[in-house]
């Protein structure tokens, strides 16, 4: 149920989208996935090799190769991960206005892929920056435009499914990125340099997949619906759906310790060898491949909002872990296991709770707007937890991310608490 503001100019209506109907399938039977579903599922597994080549090695390259301090790869992780946010909302606004959300993508994707090999002239804080800036600056004009076209060719009822899908094969190429990097690691004999290459060359192959196979075909507004801008985007959280959705994501995001970080706790914990540390992802990754379509399919049956707070659970669960300190050899594969559960339940299925309450038109810039709220709290907690690492150490900062997840996750659940799963009810339609 939405909330009226009967102030300014009121929120885009969200109307039931028409279910898909494909041939040949009746009740009981499951409409094939659209070929625009599988094609963007390729184009992230190659671009996910890549991608994942570079960030599986990047923490130790900073940290150990050029001596960064925790507070000084903090700082660098966070513009890694929250530069996106500046400019998601440009992605996703144009790829509405414009109608061209393939074309909006595929320069996302070449920024990214152009990147790469700039790591092999990057050997300065104040450069390695700006290339991860620009890296992220392709990836914040994709991410809004490829998920608007994965939801737009999804049936209603099956989004959870359908980004489920495309986050495990996703999650395939993060599975693939880390084990490369491994292997180049130890055969080459200067080893960042070769994964930085091997990188390159397959991100740019990941381009060409989807210039030839993701069909380019412009969509257009209905003729009855609002005109696309930008402030109609943004008034789309005048909508209690959405606004909740986003909130919920921003607030959570504050209080999640970044990637790289929980690999390099779990690195102390462990005291694994330097050489071992690119091959801790995969855990998390094997982890999302094997989860992301289950979880994803729980989400369109049980609601996402449930599935979305349980995987943040999973999340604070890995945290209780690694703040014990044990030394038990089944530590590590429990943590990762939880944290390939926490992404598993939260990437794909928080984008398909985003889509039911986005009227169509607006999908790209409304989809952004939660991407970006995420992405900027992200960007913070980052920060916040390389300055507390370095101020406090490890574990002290470890534990006042936990109880501040701990908080924000009851918090989440009351704000939820009177609000039913509408868009399970209105996909339902």
């Amino acid at each position: 149920m939405y909330v009226a503001d009967s102030r300014g100019t009121p929120a885009p209506a969200v109307t039931p989208e028409p279910q898909a109907v494909v041939p040949g399938t009746g009740p009981g039977r499951r409409a094939a996935l659209a070929p625009t579903v599988l094609a963007l599922g390729t184009v992230s597994l190659i671009t996910d090799v890549s991608s994942e080549m570079v960030t599986a090695v990047l923490p130790l390259y900073l940290v150990a190769g050029l001596g960064l301090t925790p507070l000084g790869f903090g700082l660098l992780d966070g513009l890694y991960n929250g530069v996106s946010a500046l400019v998601r909302l440009t992605g996703g606004h144009l790829g509405d206005r414009l109608g061209r959300h393939k074309a909006l993508a595929g320069i996302g994707y070449g920024l990214s892929a152009l990147c790469k090999p700039l790591l092999l002239l990057a050997h300065t804080l104040p450069a390695i920056g700006a290339v991860l800036a620009l890296d992220r600056t392709g990836k914040g004009l994709r991410t809004a435009p490829r998920d608007a076209l994965i939801s737009l060719a999804a049936a209603p009822a099956e989004r959870g499914r359908a980004f489920g899908v495309h986050r495990a094969m996703d999650t395939a190429g993060a599975l693939i990125g880390p084990l490369l990097a491994f292997l180049i690691l130890r055969g080459a004999a200067d080893g960042y340099d070769a994964v930085f290459t091997v990188s390159a060359c397959v991100a740019a192959l990941g381009v060409l997949v989807l210039v030839l196979f993701v069909p380019g075909r412009r969509t257009r507004p209905a003729a009855d619906a609002a005109p696309v801008s930008l402030r109609a985007s943004v008034g789309l959280l005048r909508g209690t759906g959405l606004r909740r959705i986003t909130l919920a994501a921003l607030l959570l995001g504050l209080c999640t310790v970044s990637d790289a970080f929980v690999f390099l706790l779990l690195q102390r914990a462990g005291h694994f060898p330097d050489r071992w540390f690119a091959l801790l992802p995969l855990g998390t990754a094997a982890a999302f491949l094997l989860l992301a379509l289950p979880l994803g399919r729980l989400a369109d049956r049980v609601g996402r909002r449930r599935v979305f707070l349980g995987g943040h659970l999973a999340l604070l669960a890995a945290y209780g872990l690694l703040l014990t300190g044990g030394t038990h050899p089944a530590l590590p594969y429990a943590v990762l296991l939880l944290h390939g559960t926490f992404y598993a339940a939260t990437d794909g299925v928080l984008m398909a709770a985003a889509a039911a309450v986005v009227p169509a038109e607006h999908r790209g810039g409304g989809l952004a707007l939660v991407q970006t709220g995420q992405a900027v709290a992200r960007f913070a907690a980052s920060l916040g937890f390389g300055a507390a690492w370095t101020v406090w150490g490890a574990r002290p900062a470890l534990a006042v991310a936990a109880g501040l997840l701990a908080v924000a996750l009851a918090g989440c659940a009351r704000l939820y608490s009177a609000d039913a799963d509408e868009e399970t009810v209105a996909e339902a339609v």
